[in-house]
Order: C-alpha cells, then structure tokens, then sequence
C-alpha cells in the first residue's frame, strides 16, 4: 500500500477539529515532505518521527514520503501529531494494515527513543471523539484524563512499538471505557480562622450565595487575601458538566491535577505585573487566560489599582457576558470566563487612609488619583464594596463559636436552591425577572431612588443593588425585597461614596 489515513485532532480554544492525517509512500530520491500549514514545531514532527520509527526497529520508505494534515486551513501546532503520522507511514508502506486504523484517532508526542510523551487539550479531544463515536488511543500519562469523557473508550499507549503491536492484536494496547469523576477533594481554607472583620465575612457569604463580585478595601494585614482565598469553601462542588468543563479548560495549559480535585472550584490569583494576554487569554498562540481558568470559580485580583489600565478594561465585557473573544490573524477563539471577581486594594497609596491612628499623610488629590487607576465602569460592575478595617489585637484572639466554612457554605447552598427555582442566580438576573423576584413597595423604591440621587448611582448600579437585596432576602427566606435588605444592599456600595469620606 502506498496511501493511508489516521485520524487525530487539532486544538483550537475548546474545540477539537478532525484532522486527516494523510502519508503517501512513492518511488523518487529519499524526501520526507510535510504539508497542511504546519507549524514549526510540527515540521520537526520529521525527525522525531524518523528516528522513532529506526529505534522500534521499523523499516522507513526509501522513497519519497509526503504527509499532509488535511485540512490544509486549519493552524496545526506541537508535537500531538506524531503518532498518527509515524502510523501512517507504517500503514502506508505497508508494515501495518490500515484496517487496524479504522474508527480510533491517535494523540502523542514521540521521543526519539519512541516512547509517548503526554499532550496538552486531550480531554477536549476525547469528548469530540465520543460525539462522533470513534476510540482514542493516547499516551499513557494522558489516559486517566481522557477516561474522564463520558463513553470514551481509551487505550493507554508508552511505546510507539507497543501501540502498533496492539493494533496488530497484541497486548499492548487495551480500550477501557471511562468512569465517573471522583467526590471532591478535601476542603481548603476555612472562614473560622479569619478573626473579627464581621462586616466582611457577611459580604463574602451573601457574594457566594448570589454569585455577586466583591470589593475589599483595606489597610494592609487587615485580612482582605485570607477573606479571599476562603470563597470557593462556601460555593458548592461543581458538578459533572461543569466539572468537565472546567478540566478541559485546564487540560489546554497544563497537565490535569488528580480527578478528585476537578470538582473543586478554581481560584486563580495572577500578579498584578501580569500582561494582558496572560489574564485575558491570547497571546503568540490561542491559549486561555486567567479569566477563563477561573471559569466556574474565583479570579482574585489583590492590589487592583496596581493592574493595568488597559488589562482592567478589559474585564468589563466578560464581567456582563461570561465570555471572552480572542481574535487573532490566523484563527479566532471564544473561551468561557464566567468567573467570580474578588478584588482587593487599599484605600489609598500608603494603605492607611482613615486609620484612627493619624498614619496616613495622603491628600485628597493624591487619594483621587490613586481611586482613579480604576475606572468607573469597572466599579460599577462590581456588586459589593466593603471595608475591611485594621483590628486591635484583641479582636484577633481566638473566638468561640466562630463560624466555620461549612456552616456558612451550608446557608449559601439553601440560598442558591431559591435562586435556581427561579431559574438563576441572582447575579445573572435581567431587568424583567429582576423587578418581579425583588416585589417593591412605594418605600422600597423610595429609598433606592433617594440613594441613587445621594451617590449618583447609574442605572447599572441600581441593578446590582436590587440583585445583592434579592440575595440578601434569599438568605433570610424571605419571599421579597424589604426595606432592611434593600438598606444593607446599598450601604455595599462603598466606592460610590466622596473620596474625602472614603479619606476619612
């Protein structure tokens, strides 16, 4: 045989396009030709191949060799494709029979020795596999992810020679069907061991029972990072969709943790120096950013006027539509990003603005200036703005019956369930459900358009309030928006104040 065709899989944000791996054996001076818009590091896909197949102990065609990864459009990148085209010339030239090729796509990075070393997106590509109903044959390190899709049936493979014998029938390959996701891992972080900040530890409950972003300003050491990282103990396990979801995210950036980790929400915290590819996603190659690793879970950015002003901007439109689109020369990719923003800053550039203590020396156009780094825009998507004070060390004493992340997670949980009857969260409501859910008398909307007159609210933060009310009387089951809901939404909108009050 002179033509043969294996199937593999590209990589493309959270798409896996089909590719035809496509070898031709034929008589002419020894050339190896690749073809099909391969990148650099796939056209070195060459060498690895040649010397896979002479360490296997496999003959390679004295002729010429052509390999093209159809279709040609469509951008190929990094050494997933070597296992299919080192079988392709072994059924192309006649050392293997095609017909052990049919209906099974191969994923794998070949040594120079042969073995099969992992790659990154393949559990995006399993699950394509299963809707069109083929197997998948990966490297070993890469089974325990791909058994994760649902009816996929995997072969794990360690040798390029172990992978061909399999398929001649041998006992190197062994298609085993997927199991179910593990119960989550154990817990992180607990709320008890954050001391005093009461008003704080409020927020963040009524922030994970409606799914609402959250502000923290505070002098350092107050506890805003601590209040932070203990958010996903209070959300609920994702489950078996979002879970997979998420893994398949991840699996396109790094190898996957252990499976009984992936039904635990993602926190991700990037440095403020970090560009804007990086947190948005992009970049040379289409890769996710932080926003859409932290997609089901929590992005916390601490020191938020430190962040770029361009890398800021950017937030806003994922904030509304819980995705990103990146678009690039070559290709263009949407990724999810509905992630849950956590942000923290201090309330002025020594960190000390209205600290009883007299230690800030900041004026009020340098406390401006600093407030400004961050736009209006961007904190008028933000739900909550809340204060996190300095303690004295007394409050900062152990105290009894303080309340642990279960407790807490466990009012959430109740809280969200309403929410869901309804048929959302809280903060994904519209204008129509959102008036219907809430139920305001005349006081109610006469207090809200009393605060948004004070504080200059626009219509978009007046929403945001109505929501954190709504959230609000989810956790104390009650079946409209009060006066004493509505009161405490509004008083969460901190940032909205004079910058002489927030300067004290």
């Amino acid at each position: 045989m002179t033509l043969a065709t294996v199937l593999t899989r590209a990589q493309l944000a959270l798409e896996a396009p089909l590719v035809r791996v496509e070898v031709h054996c034929g008589a002419g001076l020894p050339q190896f030709t690749m073809v099909g818009l391969a990148e650099t590091s796939v056209r070195e896909s060459r060498e690895r191949v040649r010397a896979a197949l002479a360490q296997g102990g496999f003959d390679f065609p004295a002729g010429r060799v052509t390999v093209n990864l159809a279709p040609a459009d469509l951008p190929k990148e990094g050494g997933r494709y070597d296992l299919a085209v080192a079988l392709g010339i072994l059924a192309a030239s006649g050392q293997l029979p095609e017909a052990g090729l049919a209906g099974i796509e191969f994923y794998g990075e070949l040594s120079l020795s042969g073995e099969l070393r992992p790659v990154r997106g393949t559990l995006a590509a399993a699950v394509h596999a299963v809707r069109d109903g083929r197997r998948v044959v990966v490297p070993a390190a890469n089974a325990e992810e791909a058994r994760v899709a649902r009816g996929a049936r995997v072969a794990a493979a360690t040798t390029l020679s172990g992978a061909r014998n399999g398929l001649l029938g041998g006992a190197g390959l062994e298609f085993r069907a997927g199991g179910a996701l593990a119960a989550p891992a154990a817990e992180g972080p607990d709320l008890a061991d954050v001391r005093g900040q009461a008003a704080a530890k409020r927020a963040l409950e009524i922030a994970a029972a409606g799914s609402h972003s959250l502000l923290l300003v505070g002098p350092p050491g107050a506890g805003k990072s601590m209040l932070a990282q203990r958010l996903p103990g209070l959300l609920p396990a994702l489950d078996d969709d979002a879970a997979l979801e998420c893994a398949m995210l991840h699996s396109l950036v790094r190898p996957l943790p252990p499976t009984a980790e992936w039904r635990r929400r993602p926190f991700r915290a990037p440095h403020h120096g970090a560009s804007a590819a990086a947190v948005i996603g992009g970049g040379g190659r289409l890769r996710p950013g932080e926003i859409t690793l932290a997609h089901q879970g929590v992005l916390f950015l601490d020191e938020l006027p430190e962040y770029r002003r361009d890398l800021l901007e950017a937030l806003r439109e994922p904030l509304e539509s819980g995705s990103v689109s990146i678009a690039r020369a070559a290709w263009q990719g949407v990724f999810p990003a509905r992630f849950q923003l956590v942000a923290a800053m201090n309330p002025c550039p020594c960190g000390y603005a209205g600290d009883p203590n007299g230690r800030c020396r900041c004026t009020q156009p340098v406390v401006r200036r600093y407030l400004a780094r961050v736009s209006g825009p961007l904190v008028d998507r933000i739900d909550l703005h809340v204060d996190v004070p300095r303690l004295e060390y007394a409050a900062l004493m152990p105290a009894v019956g303080s309340e642990s992340s279960a407790a807490v997670a466990a009012r959430v949980l109740r809280a969200r369930d309403r929410q869901l009857e309804r048929g959302c969260l809280n903060a994904a409501l519209g204008a129509g459900p959102l008036a219907a859910a809430c139920g305001l008398g005349l006081r109610e909307h006469a207090l809200l358009d009393s605060a948004s007159r004070r504080l200059g609210l626009s219509a978009r933060a007046c929403h945001r309030i109505l929501r954190v009310a709504r959230t609000i009387a989810d956790l104390e089951s009650k079946a409209g928006v009060g006066i004493a809901e509505l009161s405490e939404a509004i008083g969460y909108r901190r940032l909205d104040r004079e910058p002489e009050a927030q300067a004290g």
